[in-house]
């Protein structure tokens, strides 16, 4: 099953609270696949143009219906707002709604604990490139999802990217590391490209021209190619030739593999310290 293909089938009502860019890109990847818009109610105290444009389609924004139920509530507001929102939105949670979080740190223990008992939760981490539906989420549920609310947490989330499922809810700190914090590593990869080359006589936006589309369009080709990094790396690489020489520095003693263990542990250790 393609399970981005299509949202249409989706039955019942979707809340999304929170619609910031994180949120605001799950619409819109959404409303791409044909989700009902009618269906969707968003929670919002400040909504963009980009959520706003949505309701002569039918969008429901921040309604007063009490008696509202939700087949799905997607949270995507900041960490640190999840004490204040969360005791809100019992009264939309019923036996067989899902509870996807997003929220950066916030563990299924503390999930559980504020919506009613036996609520099914799925805790998330997605990243940045989620912005153009090429993001990459981890998620992992509770043990009170059953498998076809498993099925619709994924179709909603692989409206923005990829999808992956663990079981150990402890990998998640090193996930934050790895995809989470990753996109900032590339971005910093092109930042340095580009002061490179500026040191090595280039125009400064030429060297930010070439950095930039390099950047974007190795990662394109990583992402298309059926070849693993590795092997990309050995493909472009001539023996005695220019990237030979510029790898021997990278990979040398202090090499950027293991500047990038180290950065990647202190992520997952300053993970865990926010998580408590």
């Amino acid at each position: 099953m393609n399970t981005a293909a299509s949202l249409r089938d989706i039955a019942g009502n979707l809340v999304l609270v929170g619609a910031g860019k994180m949120g605001a890109a799950m619409l819109d990847g959404w409303a791409a696949r044909g989700i009902d818009i009618g269906r969707v109610v968003v929670i919002e105290p400040q909504p963009s143009l980009q959520v706003s444009r949505y309701l002569p389609q039918g969008l429901r924004l921040n309604p007063a219906d009490k008696t509202l139920r939700a087949g799905a509530i997607v949270v995507a507001v900041k960490p640190q707002s999840a004490v204040e929102v969360l005791p809100a939105l019992t009264p939309l949670v019923d036996p067989s709604t899902v509870v996807i979080s997003i929220m950066a740190g916030r563990k299924l223990a503390m999930l559980e604990a504020a919506f009613p008992a036996n609520t099914a939760i799925v805790r998330t981490m997605p990243n940045t490139p989620a912005a153009i539906g090429r993001g990459i989420t981890v998620a992992v549920p509770n043990p009170r999802v059953t498998p076809p609310q498993r099925q619709l947490a994924e179709r909603l989330l692989a409206a923005i990217g990829a999808v992956e499922w663990i079981s150990d809810e402890g990998l998640m700190d090193a996930v934050t590391a790895v995809s989470g914090s990753g996109p900032a590593y590339v971005f910093l990869l092109a930042e340095c490209m580009a002061k490179a080359g500026v040191a090595a006589g280039l125009p400064a936006d030429l060297a930010e021209k070439l950095a930039r589309a390099t950047v974007a369009g190795s990662g394109e080709l990583l992402h298309l190619s059926p070849e693993d990094a590795a092997t990309l790396r050995k493909n472009v690489t001539s023996p005695g030739g220019t990237t030979s020489a510029a790898l021997d520095v990278l990979m040398s003693r202090e090499s950027l593999e293991r500047l990038m263990k180290d950065a990647i542990a202190a992520a997952t250790r300053r993970s865990r310290e926010l998580g408590g």
